[in-house]
């Protein structure tokens, strides 16, 4: 079995020629350093990119006799509090070990002991098994497949596993993998037990302290942490509080991009300013916007419409930031809790919209957080998304749709902003939602651009083709480069799906 940065397997052994691409395929989500070990059973490899643990926390990590071995991509939150019971026994200050400690303590049911954003490989060699396993949303990406000896194979990314086999799927997000039980669904988010009354003051207090310390958790770092700031509810709510908690040793920093005089970039000057926070933006050219849409898609791994376009400007602004930090927060996940979008409007009891909610939340492992993940890891940034936080996702749950519907005289997420009264300036506590690549002055570039690209017989084509619907010959020429780059009919498969219920 081999197993490398953030997951890559396979039940047989590579030479260091086959070995150097796959790590090089990967070296993108862990510049740092890098290490393999060949097992009696296994071969493990990681890329790592460094946040925790700084000196000692290189993978693959072991225990004392070195007979099981686990990699990790992403982080474990609640990792201070785990390791207290453990302290005698690491033999690393990384969060990652915690992981394999739990394993030997408490078998897979170890798993739900773990808050965080992970993917995972543990291997029992002593026993000749192992553990694949991925967090309850799908933060951290997985995927799996056979190669054409029959063994198994995991990655965090397609373009890795295609250098092995043909047939690839992504690994069930709140999932873990054994030889002995194949996939078991250990945490699922479902409609609460018990619901609020609704006390809209002792709602507001509990989605303060609830965020507040959703984002503490995530400042968690032995590396300068930033936070992206479009200037828009969500990503100001996200900075305004990291900038009230930070402790680094210098002033917290953020990062926003966007075409000249967009308003995202407009409004997260007003924002930076008025919270104090210290502000880095870019300005992209209509040629740099066209040039990065194939770099985009290849690390991206999808062709869908409004993920593309939405990680254009995203990719640029992890670039922003990636030069400055290793570590940045997100608002993603906002607009889902606190139903943000305006066709939610329509469900109109709380089980219902509850039900919906759900829904899309377990729906953005491919998508939105797909965007996330591979736009900061195309240049080795983590991104850390609070309002995703478990605990969050239970209390917004438990709130009864009146308070949080979009309805005449209440604008979307109305009790958020409430609970956020006076943490903000009015004119950004209270301004209508944009969406990223409108705010960012995006599309308008790219219709342009694929209008001039895209035959009137190539987008027939295409719309034949595709999995997805593919309304513009914008949406053709994405299909078109994702096609290019990953041909794979099981590559087109696994491409996540935008749609309301």
């Amino acid at each position: 079995m081999l197993i490398i940065c953030g997951i890559f397997a396979t039940t047989g052994f590579l030479n260091k020629t086959e070995m150097d691409p796959v790590l090089s395929s990967m070296k993108h989500r862990g510049p740092d350093e890098g290490k393999d070990v060949r097992l009696n059973h296994f071969h493990l490899g990681h890329q790592r990119l460094s946040i925790i643990g700084l000196d000692d926390g290189i993978q693959p990590i072991t225990n004392k006799g070195e007979t099981k071995w686990v990699v990790v991509n992403g982080e474990v939150y609640n990792y201070p509090q785990l390791k207290q019971k453990y302290e005698d026994k690491l033999l690393t200050k990384s969060d990652s070990e915690i992981v394999l400690k739990l394993y030997e303590d408490k078998g897979v049911d170890g798993i739900m002991k773990l808050d965080g954003m992970f993917a995972f490989f543990l291997a029992d060699d002593e026993n000749n098994t192992f553990v694949a396993g991925r967090d309850t949303l799908g933060i951290k990406p997985l995927y799996y497949a056979k190669d054409e000896n029959g063994e198994y194979v995991f990655a965090s990314e397609l373009k890795t596993l295609y250098l092995m086999t043909e047939d690839v799927y992504e690994f069930p997000a709140g999932h873990y993998y054994t030889p002995e039980t194949g996939f078991v669904c250990y945490r699922e988010i479902q409609q609460p037990e018990d619901m609020r009354e609704p006390d809209q003051e002792a709602i507001c207090e509990t989605i303060n302290d609830t965020l507040t310390h959703a984002v503490k958790k995530r400042l968690l770092s032995d590396v300068e942490v930033g936070v992206l700031l479009s200037g828009g509810l969500d990503s100001s709510l996200i900075a305004a509080i990291a900038k009230e908690h930070y402790e680094g040793q210098t002033p917290l920093k953020s990062f926003c991009v966007g075409s000249e005089g967009s308003e995202d970039v407009l409004r997260a000057r007003e924002v930076a300013k008025a919270i104090g926070t210290d502000h880095y933006e870019y300005i992209y050219t209509k040629e740099e916007l066209v040039e990065v849409i194939r770099t985009v898609i290849y690390h991206l791994e999808s062709y869908e419409p409004s993920l593309v376009r939405s990680a254009l400007p995203n990719y640029f602004v992890s670039k922003l930031a990636s030069q400055h930090v290793k570590v940045i927060l997100s608002g993603e996940g906002a607009d889902e809790l606190f139903a943000g979008y305006d066709y939610l409007k329509d469900y109109n009891t709380t089980e219902v919209l509850n039900d919906e909610i759900i829904r899309i939340i377990n729906s953005l492992h491919n998508i939105n957080l797909q965007r996330a993940d591979r736009m900061s890891m195309a240049h080795s940034l983590e991104l850390r998304v609070p309002f995703l936080d478990l605990k969050l996702i239970d209390e917004a749950l438990k709130i009864p749709a009146e308070l949080k519907l979009h309805k005449e005289g209440q604008m979307e997420k109305t009790i958020l902003r409430r609970a956020f009264d006076g943490v903000l300036p009015e004119s950004v506590l209270w301004r209508k939602k944009e969406e990223f690549s409108e705010g960012s002055g995006a599309l308008d570039i790219l219709e342009q651009h694929a209008n001039e690209t895209i035959s009137d017989e190539e987008l027939k084509t295409y719309q034949q083709e595709a999995t997805v619907e593919l309304r513009s010959k914008q949406e053709a020429l994405y299909y078109k480069i994702f096609k290019e780059l990953f041909p794979s009919r099981s590559a087109v498969e696994t491409v996540g799906k935008w749609a309301t219920a």
